[in-house]
């Protein structure tokens, strides 16, 4: 049994949550602007996807379902099987052009790493990397 981490992160888009949505939808286009993750396949029940991350040294690779999807607000998930994993996007309209995008990711640090790893140096360290996604993410949605 490893040990649970938790980290959060925000951004500000110049567009409307309906186009943030559409965006951040195409879960197989993920590896454009999440630096970590190899790969996304949807597979054949559309709440389920295969994911590849591969990160410093180390390849993870999982199945995650869509637990909870509400249109151009908010989609959760958590792994079933391989990498312990859960999370939630949400999106919050700010005005008819600019929606805030918070980013919710868990995951249970494998417990051949845990005493490897100090929680806090990697929590800094993924805190960082994902920020960075989201701020690319941003930047795909912006450009068009």
């Amino acid at each position: 049994m490893g040990r649970w981490l938790e980290h959060s992160v925000t951004t500000e888009i110049e567009a409307p949550a309906d186009r943030v949505w559409e965006v951040w939808s195409d879960l197989e286009a993920m590896p454009r602007w999440m630096r970590w993750i190899e790969s996304v396949v949807m597979l054949d029940d559309p709440d389920l996807t295969d994911w590849t991350l591969a990160a410093q040294g180390f390849r993870f690779h999982w199945k995650a379902r869509i637990t909870r999807r509400v249109e151009a607000q908010q989609l959760h998930w958590e792994s079933v099987g391989g990498l312990p994993t859960r999370g939630a996007v949400r999106f919050y309209p700010l005005s008819a052009d600019r929606t805030a995008v918070k980013l919710s990711v868990s995951y249970e640090l494998p417990g051949v790493l845990a005493p490897l790893m100090e929680p806090s140096i990697l929590g800094n360290i993924v805190t960082r990397e994902l920020q960075a996604n989201l701020d690319r993410f941003r930047d795909l949605v912006e450009t068009g």
